[in-house]
């Protein structure tokens, strides 16, 4: 499995990226906190509101005293209508096509830049990359700098005296 993206070379010089073409895919849900940089993603298998909720829940019980605040956009897997929000998360939806807004959107790009051209072999190698460089190289100064907006910063502060 292949992510290709664009790469750097000399003027003249066509890139050779092997690629491996696959269907197989795997899920990453995340809140990023642009205060602290805190993280938390969970990987399960589809995307639907049942899955949706059970990150919500497993996101509720990580560091359970935290009033948490999850920016989310219009997909359909979003909708909690028949779901009860745990009681330590507001879901703040974006106007439609405006990822700008979702921290974790600029996240996902990041990552994705450092797996571009590579050769996943199976799904597994995939996963196994991913949560490595998860785990390794995704810290709090990292997440601060690439999702940090003063702006939301102070009005998160303002409006839930965080």
């Amino acid at each position: 499995m292949t992510h290709i993206g664009r790469c750097l070379t000399a003027k003249g010089v066509k890139p050779i990226v092997k690629y491996q073409h696959a269907f197989k895919n795997t899920y990453l849900y995340g809140s990023f906190s642009p205060i602290n940089g805190d993280s938390f993603v969970y990987e399960i298998e589809g995307r639907t509101s049942e899955i949706f909720h059970k990150y919500l829940v497993a996101f509720s019980m990580y560091k359970p005293e935290e009033f948490k605040i999850i920016i989310i956009d219009n997909a359909g897997f979003h909708s909690m209508k028949n779901f009860e929000i745990p009681e330590n998360i507001k879901l703040i939806r974006i106007p439609p096509y405006s990822p700008e807004l979702n921290a974790s959107e600029k996240i996902w790009a990041y990552i994705k830049q450092f797996y571009k051209n590579k050769v996943f072999h199976d799904l597994q190698k995939l996963k196994l990359w991913l949560h490595t460089f998860i785990k390794d190289e995704l810290n709090q100064a990292i997440i601060k700098s690439i999702t940090n907006n003063n702006f939301f910063n102070n009005t998160f502060i303002q409006c839930f005296e965080i």
